[in-house]
Protein backbone atom coordinates (compact mmCIF):
# COMPACT_ATOMS: atom_id res chain seq x y z
CA UNK A 1 0.00 0.00 0.00
CA UNK A 2 1.32 3.44 -0.98
CA UNK A 3 1.81 5.96 1.85
CA UNK A 4 -0.38 8.99 1.24
CA UNK A 5 -0.55 12.49 2.65
CA UNK A 6 -2.34 15.70 1.65
CA UNK A 7 -1.14 19.00 0.20
CA UNK A 8 -3.54 21.92 0.71
CA UNK A 9 -4.02 25.34 -0.86
CA UNK A 10 -6.58 28.06 -0.10
CA UNK A 11 -7.88 30.77 -2.43
CA UNK A 12 -10.53 33.30 -1.41
CA UNK A 13 -11.98 30.95 1.18
CA UNK A 14 -11.98 27.90 -1.11
CA UNK A 15 -9.80 24.93 -0.19
CA UNK A 16 -8.09 22.68 -2.72
CA UNK A 17 -6.32 19.42 -1.91
CA UNK A 18 -4.29 16.77 -3.70
CA UNK A 19 -3.13 13.35 -2.54
CA UNK A 20 0.64 12.90 -2.66
CA UNK A 21 3.41 10.51 -1.65
CA UNK A 22 5.00 11.92 1.53
CA UNK A 23 8.75 11.72 0.81
CA UNK A 24 8.67 12.63 -2.91
CA UNK A 25 6.27 15.49 -2.10
CA UNK A 26 8.58 16.89 0.57
CA UNK A 27 11.56 16.64 -1.77
CA UNK A 28 9.53 18.46 -4.45
CA UNK A 29 8.56 21.22 -2.03
CA UNK A 30 12.20 21.62 -0.96
CA UNK A 31 13.31 21.85 -4.60
CA UNK A 32 15.15 18.52 -4.56
CA UNK A 33 12.70 16.78 -6.90
CA UNK A 34 11.26 18.40 -10.01
CA UNK A 35 9.27 15.42 -11.29
CA UNK A 36 5.65 16.11 -10.32
CA UNK A 37 4.54 12.75 -11.72
CA UNK A 38 6.59 10.95 -9.05
CA UNK A 39 4.75 12.88 -6.34
CA UNK A 40 1.07 12.50 -7.22
CA UNK A 41 -1.05 9.58 -6.05
CA UNK A 42 -3.77 10.65 -8.51
CA UNK A 43 -4.51 13.64 -10.73
CA UNK A 44 -7.72 14.50 -8.91
CA UNK A 45 -8.14 17.95 -7.32
CA UNK A 46 -10.36 17.90 -4.25
CA UNK A 47 -12.10 20.43 -2.04
CA UNK A 48 -12.19 17.78 0.69
CA UNK A 49 -10.10 14.70 -0.02
CA UNK A 50 -11.23 12.88 3.15
CA UNK A 51 -14.82 12.92 1.83
CA UNK A 52 -13.86 12.42 -1.81
CA UNK A 53 -15.30 15.80 -2.84
CA UNK A 54 -13.78 16.91 -6.14
CA UNK A 55 -13.34 20.54 -7.14
CA UNK A 56 -15.53 21.78 -9.97
CA UNK A 57 -13.99 23.06 -13.19
CA UNK A 58 -15.50 26.47 -12.42
CA UNK A 59 -13.70 26.68 -9.07
CA UNK A 60 -10.43 25.52 -10.58
CA UNK A 61 -10.55 28.13 -13.34
CA UNK A 62 -11.32 30.87 -10.83
CA UNK A 63 -8.48 29.94 -8.47
CA UNK A 64 -5.81 28.74 -10.90
CA UNK A 65 -6.81 30.18 -14.29
CA UNK A 66 -6.57 26.64 -15.68
CA UNK A 67 -8.15 23.24 -15.19
CA UNK A 68 -4.99 21.32 -16.05
CA UNK A 69 -4.47 18.95 -13.12
CA UNK A 70 -0.66 18.84 -13.36
CA UNK A 71 -0.29 22.62 -13.43
CA UNK A 72 -2.67 22.97 -10.49
CA UNK A 73 -0.89 20.27 -8.50
CA UNK A 74 2.43 22.04 -9.02
CA UNK A 75 1.00 25.28 -7.65
CA UNK A 76 -0.63 23.56 -4.67
CA UNK A 77 2.69 21.97 -3.74
CA UNK A 78 4.73 25.12 -4.31
CA UNK A 79 2.41 27.62 -2.63
CA UNK A 80 0.34 25.49 -0.29
CA UNK A 81 0.89 23.50 2.89
CA UNK A 82 2.07 19.92 2.94
CA UNK A 83 0.85 17.65 5.73
CA UNK A 84 4.06 16.15 7.11
CA UNK A 85 4.36 12.66 8.49
CA UNK A 86 5.43 12.36 12.15
CA UNK A 87 8.93 11.31 11.12
CA UNK A 88 9.27 14.11 8.55
CA UNK A 89 8.09 16.71 11.07
CA UNK A 90 10.55 15.47 13.71
CA UNK A 91 13.52 15.57 11.32
CA UNK A 92 12.59 18.99 9.91
CA UNK A 93 12.06 20.51 13.37
CA UNK A 94 15.46 19.23 14.48
CA UNK A 95 17.14 20.67 11.37
CA UNK A 96 15.33 23.99 11.77
CA UNK A 97 16.32 24.10 15.46
CA UNK A 98 19.99 23.77 14.51
CA UNK A 99 19.63 26.58 11.95
CA UNK A 100 17.93 28.87 14.50
CA UNK A 101 20.53 28.17 17.21
CA UNK A 102 23.33 28.87 14.71
CA UNK A 103 21.66 32.11 13.59
CA UNK A 104 21.19 33.35 17.18
CA UNK A 105 24.78 32.44 18.12
CA UNK A 106 26.09 34.41 15.13
CA UNK A 107 23.78 37.41 15.48
CA UNK A 108 23.20 38.01 19.20
CA UNK A 109 25.52 38.46 22.17
CA UNK A 110 25.32 38.56 25.94
CA UNK A 111 25.23 42.36 26.50
CA UNK A 112 27.26 41.94 29.70
CA UNK A 113 30.27 40.33 28.01
CA UNK A 114 29.60 41.28 24.36
CA UNK A 115 30.29 37.63 23.52
CA UNK A 116 27.92 35.10 21.96
CA UNK A 117 26.17 32.53 24.13
CA UNK A 118 27.40 28.95 23.52
CA UNK A 119 25.01 26.94 21.30
CA UNK A 120 24.23 24.51 24.15
CA UNK A 121 23.09 27.40 26.34
CA UNK A 122 20.85 28.68 23.55
CA UNK A 123 19.38 25.21 23.02
CA UNK A 124 18.66 24.83 26.73
CA UNK A 125 17.05 28.28 26.84
CA UNK A 126 14.81 27.31 23.91
CA UNK A 127 13.69 24.24 25.87
CA UNK A 128 13.14 26.25 29.04
CA UNK A 129 11.19 28.91 27.13
CA UNK A 130 9.20 26.20 25.32
CA UNK A 131 9.89 27.99 22.06
CA UNK A 132 7.90 26.35 19.28
CA UNK A 133 9.49 25.78 15.86
CA UNK A 134 7.56 25.68 12.60
CA UNK A 135 9.38 23.23 10.31
CA UNK A 136 7.95 24.81 7.14
CA UNK A 137 8.74 28.44 8.03
CA UNK A 138 12.00 30.17 7.16
CA UNK A 139 14.38 30.98 10.02
CA UNK A 140 13.99 34.72 9.35
CA UNK A 141 10.21 34.47 9.70
CA UNK A 142 10.25 32.95 13.18
CA UNK A 143 13.55 33.80 14.86
CA UNK A 144 12.38 37.18 16.21
CA UNK A 145 9.51 35.63 18.17
CA UNK A 146 11.86 32.95 19.51
CA UNK A 147 14.44 35.55 20.57
CA UNK A 148 11.75 37.46 22.51
CA UNK A 149 10.93 34.26 24.44
CA UNK A 150 14.61 33.52 25.04
CA UNK A 151 15.15 36.98 26.54
CA UNK A 152 13.08 35.81 29.51
CA UNK A 153 15.75 33.15 30.11
CA UNK A 154 19.07 34.62 28.91
CA UNK A 155 20.15 38.18 28.03
CA UNK A 156 20.39 38.73 24.27
CA UNK A 157 21.33 41.78 22.29
CA UNK A 158 21.91 42.30 18.59
CA UNK A 159 24.74 44.76 18.09
CA UNK A 160 27.54 45.53 15.72
CA UNK A 161 31.17 46.18 16.49
CA UNK A 162 33.64 48.27 14.50
CA UNK A 163 37.12 46.79 14.49
CA UNK A 164 40.39 48.42 13.51
CA UNK A 165 42.63 45.71 12.08
CA UNK A 166 46.26 45.83 10.99
CA UNK A 167 47.70 42.88 9.06
CA UNK A 168 51.41 42.51 8.19
CA UNK A 169 52.28 42.62 4.50
CA UNK A 170 53.01 38.91 4.01
CA UNK A 171 49.51 37.98 5.21
CA UNK A 172 47.56 40.96 3.84
CA UNK A 173 46.22 39.46 0.60
CA UNK A 174 44.92 36.27 2.26
CA UNK A 175 43.46 38.20 5.21
CA UNK A 176 41.71 40.66 2.90
CA UNK A 177 39.43 37.95 1.47
CA UNK A 178 38.52 36.86 5.03
CA UNK A 179 37.62 40.40 6.03
CA UNK A 180 35.45 40.86 2.93
CA UNK A 181 33.53 37.68 3.69
CA UNK A 182 32.93 38.27 7.42
CA UNK A 183 31.59 41.82 7.59
CA UNK A 184 31.33 45.26 6.02
CA UNK A 185 34.74 46.61 5.07
CA UNK A 186 34.19 50.30 5.76
CA UNK A 187 37.73 51.42 5.03
CA UNK A 188 40.95 49.88 3.75
CA UNK A 189 44.41 51.43 3.64
CA UNK A 190 47.36 49.68 2.00
CA UNK A 191 50.35 51.11 3.80
CA UNK A 192 53.75 51.87 2.27
CA UNK A 193 55.28 48.76 3.81
CA UNK A 194 52.60 46.55 2.21
CA UNK A 195 50.60 45.95 5.36
CA UNK A 196 46.81 46.37 5.44
CA UNK A 197 44.94 48.64 7.84
CA UNK A 198 41.19 48.06 7.72
CA UNK A 199 38.04 49.21 9.46
CA UNK A 200 35.57 46.31 9.62
CA UNK A 201 31.98 46.33 10.91
CA UNK A 202 30.68 42.95 12.08
CA UNK A 203 27.94 41.48 14.29
CA UNK A 204 29.37 41.47 17.82
CA UNK A 205 28.86 37.72 18.02
CA UNK A 206 31.24 37.22 15.07
CA UNK A 207 34.25 38.77 16.83
CA UNK A 208 35.73 35.50 18.21
CA UNK A 209 35.48 33.90 14.78
CA UNK A 210 37.16 36.85 13.05
CA UNK A 211 39.97 36.91 15.60
CA UNK A 212 40.49 33.15 15.33
CA UNK A 213 40.59 33.20 11.53
CA UNK A 214 42.97 36.16 11.37
CA UNK A 215 45.13 34.62 14.09
CA UNK A 216 45.39 31.39 12.13
CA UNK A 217 46.34 33.15 8.89
CA UNK A 218 48.76 35.67 10.41
CA UNK A 219 50.21 33.37 13.10
CA UNK A 220 49.02 35.85 15.72
CA UNK A 221 50.75 38.90 14.20
CA UNK A 222 47.59 40.84 13.27
CA UNK A 223 46.27 43.45 15.70
CA UNK A 224 42.54 43.80 16.32
CA UNK A 225 41.08 46.65 18.36
CA UNK A 226 37.46 47.62 18.99
CA UNK A 227 36.74 51.21 17.95
CA UNK A 228 34.42 53.03 20.33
Amino acid sequence: MVDVTVAKYSFEGEKFEILVKPDPALEYKLGKNKDISSVLVSDEIYTDSSKGKKASTEKLLKAFKTDDATTIAEKILQKGELNLTTNQRRKMIEEKRKQIVEFIAKTYVDPRSHLPHPPLRIEQAMKDARASIDPQKNVDDQVQDIVEKLRLIIPLKSENLVLEIVVPAQFAAQSYSVLKSTGILKKEDWLANGSLKAILEIPAAARPNVIDRLGSITKGTATVEVKT
